[in-house]
């Protein structure tokens, strides 16, 4: 008796422990995150880099742990849009005629059995919403770029600019002009 309540106790414990954690970034996507920030800088260059996610007062060294910070609840969200979007894949009744005659299992899964589709299919998924991101955050950058340079620093600034130094107007305007993935 004494096993079954400690057993209950324990379970219940794991599960309120599990539901605050359901909407953090897992590890995975953490390091999915710190490979996406490092092909971002490699590609922007530092300079751009830094002036996307950077915030540090003198020299904005910040750039790479707030790019990572971002983009892993990014990753996180398209895990979760990717699995709904395979759910829903998965129990479609009209899946096979628009997929070439093949099942759910044998368009995603590979083997007889295509035990692995959904897994394969949420990773599909997650990967081109992370390119599709990755290249809408590239093109904002120029463009917000371009667009500082036309107008000029302080109207640039005044304009895009939402803390007490306008330290970030140049993040911001990135935000705002990169569209958000779809999967």
């Amino acid at each position: 008796m004494k096993a079954r309540i400690l057993t209950a106790a324990l379970l219940a414990a794991l599960a309120v422990t599990a539901a605050s954690f359901a909407g953090q970034p897992t590890g995975q996507e953490r390091s999915n995150a710190a490979r996406a920030c490092s092909a971002l800088r490699t590609s922007m260059g530092v300079s751009l880099f830094r002036l996307t996610y950077g915030t540090a007062a003198s020299n904005r060294m910040n750039a790479f742990g707030r790019c990572v910070s971002q983009w892993a609840h990014t990753e996180h969200q398209n895990q979760i849009n990717a699995r709904s979007a395979c759910q829903a894949e998965q129990n479609d009744a009209n899946f096979a005629s628009t997929h070439d005659g093949k099942t759910f299992a044998q368009y995603y899964g590979t083997g007889p059995k295509g035990a692995n589709a959904f897994g394969r299919c949420v990773s599909s998924k997650a990967r081109a919403a992370r390119a599709e991101a990755r290249q809408n955050t590239l093109n904002a950058a120029r463009d917000c770029r371009a667009e500082r340079n036309s107008m000029g620093g302080p109207a640039f600034r005044a304009q895009y600019g939402k803390s007490a130094n306008d330290r970030n107007a140049f993040g911001k305007c990135v935000s705002a002009h990169a569209k958000a993935p779809s999967v």
